[in-house]
């Protein structure tokens, strides 16, 4: 059975996507919504109630928590996917030269990648981020520079697989370019477990991002962003508790989705799994 198939007659990925997909749609579509200015500062209003004007509020400021609260998703869900998209690049492009050639080229980029999966990723995106200062560019250089190489491992074992099949070895016979064998019949051999890997790990960068954006370390204001709003929020936890509660329920949702998701992606494109259901 397909894959797509299986995923298909899957719920709760169904629902995950869904979700998703409605996310990144007010993510797009914020600028054109009948919301309030997300920066716009009405101190007289500060801390006001739930309310129909103010479904969720309005924070220390006088800004309106819903509107932020949209407009967050583009500075927190659309860095992330981002960020993995140059992260899974990158990976695929290394691990694919790194697998196919097995020559000194892969044994110089292997070294490299154990260099940098000897240390913890959270703690070299803080260095990096430490050392090169606040701000969306350096946030998203930092977590790719982090990541990439479990990909690139990943991608190198997967073609080191692929690459002893008959049908690559008669596209060198019939004398086909590295460039031409790697693109069209290497890569989308790939494809199914690097699609998998990077909507997990989405869910984990969206983390990341929140908490380097709470430490103040990540998105500087006015930008709305969800970590962001956490931080501004827990100043006042105690006298107004429901400011926490629509950024965090955001983060929430959102990053148990991701995971369901690449959950219900694992699962149906598991060989093993799609070979017992033949069976």
């Amino acid at each position: 059975m397909s894959p797509w198939i299986r995923l298909q007659r899957d719920r709760l990925a169904l629902v995950c996507m869904g979700f998703l997909g409605g996310v990144l749609v007010l993510g797009l579509l914020a600028p054109i919504l009948p919301l309030s200015d997300p920066t716009l500062i009405d101190v007289g209003d500060k801390f006001a109630p739930w309310s129909w004007h103010h479904p969720f509020g309005t924070d220390q400021l006088g800004r309106d928590v819903l509107s932020r609260l949209v407009y967050g998703i583009r500075a927190t869900v659309f860095l992330s996917l981002l960020t993995m998209a140059i992260t899974s690049a990158l990976g695929a492009c290394v691990g694919l030269v790194s697998g196919f050639f097995r020559n000194r080229i892969d044994d110089v980029l292997m070294r490299i990648c154990d260099v940098m999966m000897s240390f913890p990723s959270e703690v070299m995106i803080l260095a990096i981020v430490g050392m090169t200062g606040p701000g969306l560019e350096n946030v998203v250089i930092a977590n790719v520079v982090a990541k990439w190489p479990w990909y690139a491992r990943m991608v190198r074992s997967i073609v080191r697989q692929y690459s002893d099949k008959d049908y690559i070895r008669f596209a060198k016979v019939a004398g086909g370019s590295s460039i031409r064998i790697m693109m069209r019949h290497l890569l989308p051999g790939t494809a199914g477990e690097l699609f998998v890997l990077t909507t997990l790990d989405t869910g984990s960068v969206i983390l990341m991002i929140s908490a380097l954006s709470f430490l103040g370390l990540g998105v500087q204001p006015p930008t709305p962003e969800w970590g962001m709003m956490l931080n501004e929020a827990k100043e006042v936890m105690t006298l107004y508790p429901l400011q926490m509660i629509p950024a965090g329920m955001a983060i929430l949702l959102v990053v148990a989705a991701f995971n369901f998701l690449g959950d219900s992606l694992r699962d149906a494109f598991d060989p093993k799994h799609a070979g017992r259901e033949r069976s």
